[in-house]
């Protein structure tokens, strides 16, 4: 069972992932859409916060050992709700109804870097961790829908550079390219910056989601209808 736990914070919600590395799998699926539902429903938070309980690793992404392991068994139906469940987190952050903001206080990699993207402002500790989409490397190609998420977070000109050399970048040159909001200089500063920046929000959620949908419609209709020629034959890895 992944262990991610919320608490409420004046009109703050702060989601903590509190599995060491943090990587995805079916039960994170589970876990964080359950957290997102359930702050939803309590109308005096206004904004979100995602962050990690291991002040080394935000998230490492996939759970690369129960992919395998289920490749294994054949049980390529489990691999595709997988995947389709990711695809699920990527919209329920893309519209949902309040700012979504990643504290990211360790390493983020993968589709947990998709993850730090699809969330509308990312602050980042400076004094350790790295920002990097190694996918390049482990023959892992992006779905469409991803790379559409990520295109959303980092310029054109840094894009490039990120997903084809794989580079594990810091805190201070995301921040001069503007693909994090803010690079604070240890873990400390970095909850206090973004719990601070999470309360300036007070917007009224029909107006905000609206926003949200007009902006990221296209990334969704990209994972609805090009994710699954993907998806379906499980062209996943070369």
């Amino acid at each position: 069972m992944f262990r991610i736990e919320w608490k409420k914070i004046e009109t703050v919600g702060v989601i903590t992932m509190n599995d060491g590395e943090n990587r995805h799998n079916p039960d994170y699926v589970r876990a964080i859409l359950t957290a997102f539902d359930e702050i939803e429903a309590d109308q005096e938070i206004s904004s979100v916060i995602i962050a990690s309980g291991d002040s080394k690793h935000w998230s490492l992404g996939i759970d690369l050992q129960w992919l395998t392991g289920t490749m294994e068994k054949k049980n390529f139906e489990a691999i595709r709700a997988f995947m389709y469940g990711l695809n699920r987190i990527f919209t329920r952050i893309l519209l949902y109804p309040m700012p979504v903001i990643a504290a990211i206080n360790g390493h983020v990699f993968g589709s947990g870097t998709v993850l730090a993207c699809a969330c509308d402002f990312r602050l980042m500790k400076s004094d350790r961790g790295f920002f990097c989409f190694p996918e390049i490397d482990i023959s892992i190609p992006f779905l469409p829908g991803m790379l559409a998420i990520i295109r959303k977070a980092v310029p054109r000109h840094k894009l490039d550079e990120l997903v084809f050399t794989g580079k594990k970048t810091g805190a201070l040159e995301l921040a001069a390219h503007h693909v994090i909001f803010r690079a604070c200089e240890n873990e400390a500063a970095l909850m206090d910056e973004v719990m601070a920046f999470a309360k300036t929000f007070n917007k009224k959620r029909a107006v905000f989601g609206e926003m949200k949908k007009r902006l990221h419609g296209k990334i969704v209709e990209v994972m609805e209808k090009e994710d699954p020629v993907f998806i379906e034959p499980l062209r996943l890895m070369m």
